[in-house]
């Protein structure tokens, strides 16, 4: 501490050091030399450190030339204090055995209070115990004068006392009685209280017995005031719960097992909910006086009431669970679900009308805390129903999702049976025959799992190969053959036969089931929302709040769907576009009609344009119905843009082979020097090579007059203008070397 106390004399400001790095308690040499290497070379380090040194030296004289006569006196101040120290040991050491004695002493005293202390706290515990035994022998013996004296009256008298007597008889051997037990259990032990008990337990068994027949008797009367009398007895000796068991044995059980007879409910059609509303009546009809006296009905009065008692939730429920739970097992049989659902639908409406004839929300929330509230909701085996239910709907839609793509039943706003079973599912896993609140959780997984597989299935089918197969036969399911060809490719049945999915071609599809899937598809987009409202009210009905969760997950599921859409469209306009210019490349035969034929000028397009219009005209007629018009006029245009790419590039060739055989015609006349080498027609002149460039200006003329005629613009058309200035080019070629 010292050390820390004292001020080094402030050095240089360049010093290589801190001057308080030395006064540290942890100074070490090794780190202080290591440390200041980082920073400086030894050299100027022991150049610092010399100086400081020569200025640590010059502070020290100073100090000594200041305090120089107390550094000369220090030892003659010291003189003769040996003698001083000596002088005071012996007094000291006589004062410390004085105190010692003392000390024994005091010792000595406290150690005898404490026996003293002891000793009575003892003799007051011996007190106190009889004391209590006292009182234990003068409660009994007072008890058994009251019943004693009462005996004596009721033999005495004809009439004998009344209820109302009899009652206040009990209450006052209860208060006393209570105070025995309490004086019993404070002597626990003593050899005395062992002769007592079995007097003890005599009185018990006579007031349990009498208190027994006396609720009884005021339950048969209707005599509140016994009721009251009687149940206020028994809250006195802690014996509430006595009561309870008490009336849910005389008074419920046989009600109960009146009531529930599985051969009533099964032969009646609403037998169930017949039950059920006979329990009901119970409480009113029977237990009407209980709920006055305790409290448990609104018009019972505050200054009468017997707090501590609740019949409903601990003599009626428990009689209630037990006669379901023995006399009627087949109420919680999962084995057939319908039934199962409105069985268990009937029973919570019960337990909910049950919980309103509770007098208060502590008793509710005393019923559903009670065991057998909690054993009767656990019987309901609710996870076996939910796996029956899932069999049924994923077994049923994995059917509708075939590799045959069947039409959608008649009335349906879908077209294909697989997304028709798709939208039936989701709207069964939330209608009121299925839905139960407990499984809110697993039916919202199972309806992201339904939109999961559906997405599965459209990026399988938009890479099936596409058939050929006519019209009339894709608006059905395909073909027998074709059925067991795609019957074939279950992985099931694969493992039979040995052979490996890879090793099987993909079932086709054709181009209306692939428009179908397509127009599916995005209606299914567009009712996504609409699920959001259906499963919002059933889960406020739980008490779930947050929406927006639900609705972002729905969202992400018409994200993952709509990842297809890019897939279906590109599929659906290169098979437009391959249809149409499966017409259009006939443009190569254009010249084989015109070369050395004789044939007239033409005047109008080659039918082959009409026969590649013909599956646009198709989608826009036929499928108006069930697809936006947005999305016909995307895949027209996107299937015209590569169509006519293909068909400009195909007249390209036939006018550049045009002009080749033109040009290798003109050098042949030159070579031979005779008019014969271009022949010419019959209809005013007009050269072969320039028929067939009209020709194709008129076909791309009437090509774009047609696309125009379908709604859309010829420039959004790729291609087109190119296609048009080629052949308008040629024309106007054909008609200068005409000229």
């Amino acid at each position: 501490m010292e050390a820390k106390k004292m001020n080094l004399p402030r050095g240089p400001e360049n010093l290589c050091f801190d001057k308080d790095e030395f006064m540290k308690p942890d100074f070490d040499v090794d780190h202080f030399v290591s440390d200041c290497r980082k920073r400086v070379q030894l050299e100027e380090l022991r150049e610092d450190l010399e100086l400081y040194y020569k200025l640590l030296k010059t502070a020290m004289v100073e100090l000594i030339n200041k305090d120089y006569a107390d550094f000369v006196n220090l030892s003659t101040n010291l003189v003769g204090m040996d003698k001083a120290l000596n002088q005071l040991s012996v007094p000291l050491g006589q004062l410390r055995e004085e105190v010692m004695s003392l000390k024994s002493c005091v010792s000595e005293g406290i150690q005898a209070v404490d026996d003293r202390m002891t000793k009575q706290e003892d003799i007051r515990r011996k007190k106190m115990c009889v004391l209590r035994l006292i009182h234990v022998i003068q409660s009994v013996e007072k008890i058994e004068k009251i019943l004693h004296s009462q005996g004596t009256k009721e033999l005495s008298s004809l009439e004998g006392n009344s209820p109302l007597l009899t009652g206040q008889v009990l209450e006052r051997i209860a208060t006393e009685f209570n105070q025995l037990q309490f004086h019993a259990v404070q002597s626990k032990g003593m050899p005395l209280l062992d002769k007592v008990r079995p007097r003890i337990a005599g009185i018990t068994a006579m007031l349990q017995q009498s208190l027994e027949g006396l609720l009884l008797e005021g339950l048969q009367t209707s005599n509140v005031d016994i009721i009251r009398h009687c149940l206020r007895t028994y809250a006195t000796i802690d014996k509430t719960r006595d009561a309870e068991a008490l009336v849910g044995q005389v008074l419920v059980k046989p009600y109960i097992d009146e009531v529930i007879v599985e051969q009533y409910v099964q032969s009646h059609p609403n037998g169930l909910q017949a039950m059920y509303n006979r329990l009901l009546e119970f409480v009113p009809h029977h237990c009407r006086l209980l709920r006055e006296v305790t409290g448990g009905a609104i018009s019972s009065e505050k200054a009468d009431i017997v707090p501590g008692y609740d019949f409903l939730v601990n003599s009626v429920w428990p009689e209630i669970v037990r006669g379901l739970e023995e006399k009627l097992p087949s109420l919680f049989n999962p084995g057939n679900p319908d039934v199962f659902h409105e069985k268990y639908t009937t029973s919570m409406d019960f337990v909910r009308k049950f919980e309103r004839q509770c007098g208060s929300q502590a008793s509710v929330k005393r019923l559903r805390s009670h065991p057998s509230y909690h054993s009767f909701n656990n019987k309901w085996n609710l996870p076996v129903y939910f796996q029956i239910r899932f069999r049924e709907i994923a077994g049923a839609l994995e059917e509708a999702l075939s590799d045959t793509l069947e039409e959608a039943p008649a009335g349906s706003s879908y077209c294909l049976l697989a997304t028709h079973m798709v939208w039936m599912s989701l709207l069964k896993c939330w209608s009121d025959q299925m839905f139960l609140p407990l499984l809110a959780h697993r039916l919202w997984k199972l309806s992201l799992q339904i939109l999961a597989r559906y997405s599965v299935f459209i990026g399988e089918v938009s890479v099936r190969p596409i058939s050929s197969e006519n019209i009339k036969e894709s608006k059905k399911s395909l073909p027998v053959g074709k059925k067991e060809s795609s019957v074939s490719l279950n992985p099931s049945e694969d493992q039979g036969n040995g052979s490996s999915p890879e090793s099987q071609p993909l079932p086709s599809i054709s181009s209306t089931q692939l428009v179908y899937v397509a127009a599916d598809l995005d209606k299914l987009q567009d009712q996504i929302p609409d699920i959001l409202e259906i499963i919002k009210p059933k889960l406020e009905m739980i008490g779930f709040k947050n929406v927006s969760c639900i609705a972002g997950a729905l969202e992400d599921s018409k994200t993952s769907l709509s990842a297809c859409v890019p897939t279906l469209n590109n599929r659906i306009i290169q098979d437009l576009s391959e249809s149409s210019f499966a017409y259009l490349k006939s443009a190569l035969e254009v010249p084989r009609l015109y070369r050395r034929t004789n044939k007239e000028v033409p005047t109008k397009a080659s039918p082959y344009v009409d026969s590649a219009l013909k599956p646009f005209y198709r989608l826009q007629n036929e499928y108006k119905d069930i697809l936006k018009q947005p999305m016909i006029h995307q895949w027209l245009e996107g299937a015209l843009s590569e169509s006519t790419q293909k068909y400009y590039e195909t007249v390209s060739d036939v006018l550049s082979s045009v002009k080749k055989m033109e040009e290798s015609l003109k050098r042949l006349k030159q070579a031979r020097r005779t008019v014969t080498s271009n022949p010419v027609g019959t209809n005013g002149g007009m050269s072969d090579d320039d028929k067939i460039r009209l020709q194709l200006a008129l076909d791309v003329e009437y090509f774009g007059e047609q696309i125009r005629k379908m709604g859309l613009e010829t420039s959004s058309i790729k291609s087109f203008s190119a296609l048009t200035e080629l052949v308008i080019t040629a024309k106007d070629q054909a008609a200068v070397e005409q000229s």
